[in-house]
């Protein structure tokens, strides 16, 4: 391809360089350079006097487009055309690159095989590359120092990092940026944010390039915990609780115990006092029966062998019925059994002396 473009311009370019052919005009406004993302499109404008006849545009000394005066413009590749503008005596050509690649990086170049000043420009191609953070939300308890990392990958050239929080840029010192390079030639940046969040906010990583009319970013949301200080608040506001409900279950159980004494002493009282009117009767019993037994002893029990001193005065008399005859009596079949569980005391009797008429009475004590 590149022959055949040197076999076609060639003898147009010795053509323009004939004696008497190009020798009163000149490049009146050369090309500027240009920054642009592969992929885009690269414009460069080359602006001649009146009087040219050929115009060629050279990529890194490649002829790449010829403009003939003539003719018009002669293209050999789509990738490289142009577009042509007439005002007054000047002519102006656009050469216009499509599909901008890292190799079409360098030195652009406007001849029209005249000596010229500012005949050539550079254009420089970036490529924008990618931007990410792992974690879109992050949840960040109190007095907590995080790192937020973002990273950026395939760009060329390495693109400038900065971070922001709610719309303000963070100072440098919080960052730290990494370079590196891939096998593909591009560039790769790691930054590393370190921040102590006192609240939910969120965080921006810019990477900018010249080419880019706006940074590229990638954003991350810090939730603030402080349920810290919550739990601080909730465990004092439960020691709190704790302690007046430890009192008022004291004060509870003091009145409860002071309940129950009262409730066992008045019950001791009352058992006292009943133990004491039992005793009372019982002493009563017992003294009255102890009264019982004393008249009892004192009244005695009857004695069946005792003798009326009517019988001892009849013995004694001449006119009586004799003993014998009185034992009898005693000595009946039904009271021999009676007579013989309670043992007979029989008066003495003195036979050698005479009865006195004195009266006496025994008494037989069981």
């Amino acid at each position: 391809m590149e022959r055949l473009q040197r076999s076609i311009l060639l003898p147009l370019i010795l053509t323009a360089s004939l004696p008497g052919l190009g020798c009163c005009y000149s490049i009146t406004k050369g090309p500027a350079n240009a920054t642009v993302l592969a992929g885009s499109q690269a414009r460069f404008n080359c602006t001649v006097s009146a009087g040219w006849k050929i115009l060629i545009w050279l990529s890194n000394g490649n002829p790449v487009l010829t403009v003939l005066s003539s003719q018009g413009s002669v293209e050999t590749t789509d990738r490289f055309t142009s577009q042509n503008y007439t005002s007054g005596d000047e002519f102006t050509s656009e050469l216009i690159i499509h599909n901008t690649q890292l190799s079409d990086a360098g030195r652009i170049e406007c001849s029209i095989q005249q000596p010229s000043e500012n005949n050539f420009a550079f254009l420089s191609v970036q490529v924008n590359g990618s931007l990410f953070i792992k974690n879109s939300t992050l949840t960040v308890k109190e007095n907590t120092t995080v790192e937020i990392v973002c990273e950026a990958l395939g760009w060329a050239p390495a693109p400038d990092i900065a971070w922001m929080t709610n719309d303000s840029l963070i100072d440098k010192s919080s960052y730290v940026n990494q370079q590196s390079q891939g096998s593909d030639g591009l560039h790769n940046v790691l930054s590393i944010l370190t921040v102590t969040p006192t609240a939910t906010e969120v965080l921006t990583c810019l990477a900018d390039i010249e080419a880019l009319p706006e940074p590229q970013n990638a954003t991350v949301t810090l939730i603030f915990d402080n349920s810290t200080a919550e739990n601080y608040y909730r465990e004092e506001n439960r020691s709190s609780w704790v302690i007046v409900l430890a009192v008022v279950l004291s004060f509870l159980g003091i009145v409860l115990l002071t309940t129950i004494i009262v409730v066992v002493v008045r019950c001791c009282l009352k058992r006292r006092a009943s133990t004491y009117q039992s005793e009372i009767r019982k002493v009563s019993a017992e003294k009255k029966k102890d009264g019982d037994l004393e008249n009892r002893q004192r009244n005695g029990s009857e004695n069946p062998g005792y003798l009326p001193e009517e019988l001892w005065n009849t013995e004694q008399s001449p006119g009586t019925a004799s003993l014998p005859s009185t034992s009898s009596k005693f000595t009946g079949p039904e009271d021999n059994s009676y007579i013989s569980s309670v043992p007979k005391v029989r008066p003495q009797r003195r036979p050698d002396h005479p009865i006195s008429p004195k009266k006496i009475r025994n008494v037989t004590l069981v």
